[in-house]
């Protein structure tokens, strides 16, 4: 396994990150077990998760599955670089009109008391904003972080789906205050997905965010399957979408054929080909799946490969302003 700083941090996790939404409701426990077990056995130390995984009505359960698997014990937990997240609703009636999603102070200091008894822990390395709130001012949200921060129950602070002038807004305001800020941005970006080129990815690598890709597969359009797969097995919608880019695929297909790499571990490999980029998020549902994706930090994709991908799913242009501007 290979390992890369978070951001501007000292932190070495990585260059895969294990996803676990599917721990729960597409991964039963002893299997999620299993895939956790390979995961240390292969170096990948980088595990993300959030309070809301486990499914509607089973809010926490995916966070519940990490906990029993830290609980046997064997230096599980101390192996960990563990990543949650809090702004969701957890489906909690005693949370009353703070139920909704959001960022408060209120809220995250009782989320985050819920998280650390879930995982059965009592620390966690990086504490993510599930999304922006942009009714809570940076004021609040700062000194409610550093709060935890000093109480050694989050290691470091993260957001995800934030636009570029939120992360410089983050960094302007803990700057303010003598704190470290953000070190990492989770944010939706794969070979079909690739409008944060035009600011987010600039301004992380800008201001030492440290950016893991959510998504790297669009939702599994780009894992090979997408056109083998029949219709009355897909929603009409990701029906609409296989055939909306048919033509892309089956010519990432034919060139990852020539590559001789399967179509998932090309769009895994091409993320980490962006400067800014730390980690692509993996969510495997089997231990098999997981397994194929080891090799992905090994891939170096030519700049012969690198063009024909910008040919096939072409980019906004580069950064702004020069992408829309002369």
């Amino acid at each position: 396994m290979k390992y890369a700083y978070l951001g501007k941090s000292g932190l070495k996790v990585s260059k895969l990150c294990l996803g676990t939404m599917n721990f729960g409701p597409e991964t039963d426990e002893k299997e999620s077990f299993r895939i956790m077990d390979a995961a240390l056995d292969a170096g990948v130390n980088f595990f993300d998760t959030a309070n809301v995984y486990g499914g509607q009505g089973n809010r926490g359960r995916t966070e519940g599955i990490i906990g029993r698997w830290f609980a046997q014990g064997g230096g599980r937990r101390e192996k960990v670089v563990l990543a949650t997240k809090v702004y969701g609703d957890m489906e909690n009636p005693l949370d009353g009109p703070n139920q909704s999603r959001g960022l408060s102070a209120y809220k995250i200091r009782r989320h985050l008391e819920e998280s650390l008894r879930r995982l059965q822990t009592d620390h966690i390395e990086l504490y993510q904003m599930h999304h922006v709130d942009r009714n809570v001012t940076w004021d609040e949200l700062w000194e409610a972080f550093q709060v935890y921060v000093n109480q050694g129950k989050i290691g470091y602070v993260g957001s995800s789906n934030f636009a570029g002038r939120d992360l410089v807004k983050a960094q302007y305001e803990a700057k303010a205050r003598h704190t470290l800020g953000l070190v990492s941005e989770q944010h939706k970006y794969s070979l079909l997905c690739r409008l944060p080129e035009l600011e987010v990815l600039p301004a992380a690598e800008e201001h030492g965010i440290g950016v893991i890709a959510w998504s790297p597969l669009d939702g599994g359009l780009l894992g090979g399957n997408a056109l083998k797969a029949s219709g009355g097995s897909r929603s009409t919608r990701s029906q609409e979408r296989v055939e909306a880019n048919r033509d892309k695929l089956e010519q990432f297909g034919k060139l990852c054929r020539e590559v001789g790499e399967s179509e998932a571990n090309v769009a895994l490999a091409w993320t980490l080909m962006h400067p800014a980029m730390t980690a692509p998020i993996i969510g495997p549902r089997t231990l098999e799946q997981f397994l194929n994706t080891l090799r992905v930090v090994d891939i170096n994709l030519t700049e012969e490969v690198m063009k024909r991908l910008d040919e096939i799913f072409p980019g906004p242009g580069g950064e702004a302003p020069q992408a829309y501007a002369w």
